[in-house]
């Protein structure tokens, strides 16, 4: 079983996700032979086989732009794996952070992706918060928020906390839904203004999940 059990293809490879272990942002795709996966689960970095090289490569070994691997996770037919990662820079040797910065659109050309690429949700916002930031727009509110400072998203992160404590207590799901959204809007309009990363965020909380909440409490 284990890597025996792996469906390698005729070349005797594997494809390979690397998706952020924290935000959940598929960074890159490449392959994998035995060799590959063996050193990727003895080092803790990803390891990958070069199709065009033929040869074995650890990610970053001559960027710098390395990727620590958290856990391998393996699909339902063997054939692909999972990387759950913490990457050190960008992970394209174009300098994206990702390799997904492209859109095939609705009429199948391919465009240039926003910022945000084919990121999840709140790190999407995130990125669109920070490109607000840095623009010049008048009618933004995100840059009205973010130029008024911390008392302003202090005071509108009370009232949004409010009208979610509020609809939690007698309103519809779909309110209550529409209100935890406002919250984490403001939430990350705080972190950005503090240029505290959504991923920072995210550490945090995944540091949690072995220790209790009254442990967790009690140690602060």
């Amino acid at each position: 079983m284990g890597l025996d059990a792996l469906n390698y293809d005729n070349q005797g490879l594997v494809a390979v996700i690397a998706q952020d272990a924290e935000t959940g942002e598929v960074r890159m795709m490449a392959y994998a032979d035995r060799t590959a996966i063996e050193r990727t689960l003895e080092t803790s970095e990803a390891h990958f086989f070069s199709r065009s090289r033929q040869k074995l490569w650890q990610k970053g070994e001559s960027s710098g732009n390395t990727m620590s691997v958290r856990e391998v996770w393996v699909d339902c037919d063997g054939d692909a794996l999972i990387y759950l990662v913490d990457p050190a820079g960008p992970s394209c040797h174009t300098g994206q952070d990702t390799c997904f910065f492209r859109q095939l659109n609705t009429g199948g050309e391919l465009v240039e992706g926003s910022t945000a690429g084919a990121a999840p949700t709140l790190l999407r916002l995130e990125r669109i918060l920070r490109e607000r930031r840095a623009s010049s727009a008048d009618k933004s509110y995100t840059k009205s928020l973010l130029d008024a400072g911390p008392s302003k998203i202090d005071a509108k992160m009370r009232e949004e906390a409010e009208e979610l404590g509020q609809a939690l207590i007698g309103e519809s799901d779909d309110r209550v839904a529409s209100e935890a959204g406002d919250v984490l809007y403001h939430l990350l309009v705080g972190l950005v203004l503090r240029d505290i990363s959504l991923r920072d965020l995210l550490t945090v909380l995944s540091k949690r999940f072995s220790r209790s909440g009254h442990e967790e409490k009690a140690s602060r």
